[in-house]
């Protein structure tokens, strides 16, 4: 094993390691690293420490001697509405980079990686395919549903709410004290989830492990297996870049599809991809979206929290229900093929065990994940759109969409920055059929931030809701809803054409053709050779605006990261 030949390297090693109160015995045993996002920055990581534990008493009792090593994630919702969210993205790889470090200046056998949320999981499945030691994920799961279902994803809604005299202070101030009763990810379909059931889809998590109540004794059992598997793994020498291939990214996308994730998704698993050496585009979710079908009935787009999830059989239900659509043939941690990890989860009692936990909400499975021939929606939940508007694509959650915006042509208002442009939404300067541009905030603009106020604030307006579209070089929540285009790529700061945008120009959205291109000038339309013309003509004109950014982690990632529809990560 590496850790016996850095041994033989640096016989430093040994004493240092005694130093840390390990025995004589520990230092011949398989080395195993607990990564973890553990620290008291937000509910999915206060928790962490506890699993970390557990995680080493597994790796214990299978023989193995493990290593605690800790890079705290940040918090997108505490994030919102400053600037502290401009460091969310560029914070996926500091901890990237972080877990790189740690792994490879101490090599170790194999690795426990433990974290729960929106950059924390994306960070840690970009650093297993970087290190490529044999690894297995532990996600941290998802807090409960405050009282009558409230869960966080709502108290943007509220707050424009408040801000527009429809409900009273005090009542904002009840569901911000009531819509995070327990520490876990947040209980939506939002980026922290998503991407806690991708971790399991591409085969790098214990089968049935994503997503579990993050209060709940299994989860504790979760990560003492994993713990013993990783020694196991490291006996095997069974590393990651074995397990994940291309049919490992299309059964992610396929889950994705009917568990209608987060359009962050688009922004990680190319960037995860990217470290296992695989090139993975946008055409190819908006490839498998196409005919795909969509199951969960989980809020931000359906009814319930994200805790009834595992309680109706979690990823594995959903892999059931789509098998027909997935590679079953591709391997896992366990070492054997997915196959074989669903059949094998039929005899366990797995399900009978969520069942357990469904019947007390008085729900039935198909109340919260659906059957394959009854789905909520038969093409998916997400597409990419191109044109003349975004050449490299941009994506938008058309399963979040009014059916009434699935097909416009909308007035161009834009702004070159986020605080501008809710403002005029909330001061009512913004009519149904504009179309509200917010440019400059992709990751060489400002670091890629959510616009998460400015897609609640049009989401809860009856009228605009179904009457405006939202486009942007930036980003959304996971918790987003409403007719909300993003990740617009060339982006504004890279010269795309999103930076020559003026007001009243005619903006065409056509989703189910997946076009998002400008058809018209000052209200008047053009032709394709004529809006051509004049692009040309404004690109002569336009000034690149001076870097946002002149020190410190968030220069660096400017300067480096590749464009939103690539991944955003750093070059």
């Amino acid at each position: 094993m590496i850790s016996q030949e850095i041994r033989k390297i640096a016989p430093e090693m040994d004493p240092l390691r005694l130093g840390m109160g390990w025995m004589p015995e520990d230092l011949e045993k398989p080395q195993i690293i607990i990564e973890s996002t553990f620290g008291d920055s937000h509910p999915g990581s206060v928790h962490l420490l506890q699993l970390c534990d557990d995680a080493v008493g597994g790796a214990t009792a299978a023989g193995g001697k493990a290593s605690r090593f800790f890079a705290t994630d940040i918090c997108d919702g505490m994030s919102q509405g400053h600037d502290g969210i401009n460091y969310s993205l560029a914070s996926r790889d500091s901890i990237c980079n972080l877990i790189e470090i740690h792994a490879n200046a101490t090599p170790f056998d194999a690795g426990v990686f433990i974290t729960s949320c929106d950059k924390g999981v994306p960070a840690h499945l970009m650093a297993i395919g970087r290190i490529n030691i044999p690894s297995v994920m532990v996600t941290g799961g998802v807090m409960k549903a405050g009282p009558d279902l409230l869960t966080l994803e709502q108290i943007g809604m509220y707050s424009a709410m408040q801000q527009r005299g429809e409900i009273t202070d005090e009542q904002l101030t009840y569901y911000k004290n009531h819509a995070c009763p327990s520490c876990g990810a947040c209980s939506f379909m939002g980026t922290a989830s998503t991407m806690q059931i991708m971790s399991e889809s591409l085969g790098l998590m214990l089968p049935g492990s994503a997503l579990l109540p993050a209060i709940c004794e299994d989860l504790k059992d979760i990560a003492r297996a994993a713990g013993r598997q990783a020694v196991q793994l490291a006996r095997m020498g069974l590393k990651p870049r074995q397990i994940v291939t291309m049919d490992s990214f299309e059964n992610a996308v396929m889950v994705h599809a009917a568990i209608s994730g987060s359009t962050n998704a688009l922004l990680h698993l190319p960037a995860v991809a990217h470290e296992f050496g695989i090139e993975m585009d946008a055409d190819t979710f908006d490839r498998l979206h196409r005919d795909a079908h969509y199951l969960l009935d989980v809020r931000p787009a359906g009814r319930w929290p994200a805790e009834y999830f595992y309680y109706a059989g979690g990823v594995p239900r959903i892999m059931e229900e789509i098998k027909s659509m997935l590679h079953l043939d591709v391997l896992t941690v366990t070492g054997k093929t997915l196959g074989e990890n669903l059949e094998n989860l039929k005899s366990s009692g797995f399900y009978e065990r969520c069942e357990g936990y469904l019947v007390k909400t008085g729900l039935k499975r198909t109340d919260v994940i659906r059957n394959f021939k009854d789905p909520i929606g038969r093409n998916g939940t997400v597409a990419v759109l191109r044109g003349n508007l975004a050449p490299d694509g941009a994506v938008v959650k058309h399963s979040a969409v009014p059916r009434e915006m699935y097909r416009a042509v909308l007035r161009a208002r834009p702004y070159d920055c986020e605080e501008d442009a809710i403002s005029a939404i909330l001061n009512h300067q913004i009519q149904p059929g504009d179309a509200v541009f917010i440019r400059y905030e992709g990751p060489k603009g400002s670091g890629m931030p959510e616009m998460f106020y400015t897609t609640e604030a049009i989401a809860s307006d009856p009228q605009l809701g179904k009457s405006i579209a939202l486009i942007t070089d930036g980003r959304f929540s996971g918790a987003s809803k409403g007719p909300a285009i993003g990740h617009v790529s060339p982006e504004a700061a890279s010269g795309g054409p999103i930076a020559l945008v003026e007001q009243d120009d005619l903006i065409q959205i056509d989703i189910e053709n997946r076009v998002l291109a400008i058809v018209g000038i000052k209200g008047e339309r053009k032709s394709p050779g004529e809006i051509d013309a004049i692009l040309r003509e404004r690109r002569t004109l336009w000034i690149p605006p001076e870097p946002q950014y002149h020190s410190g982690v968030l220069k660096l990632f400017s300067q480096h990261a590749a464009a939103p529809m690539k991944g955003g990560y750093m070059e």
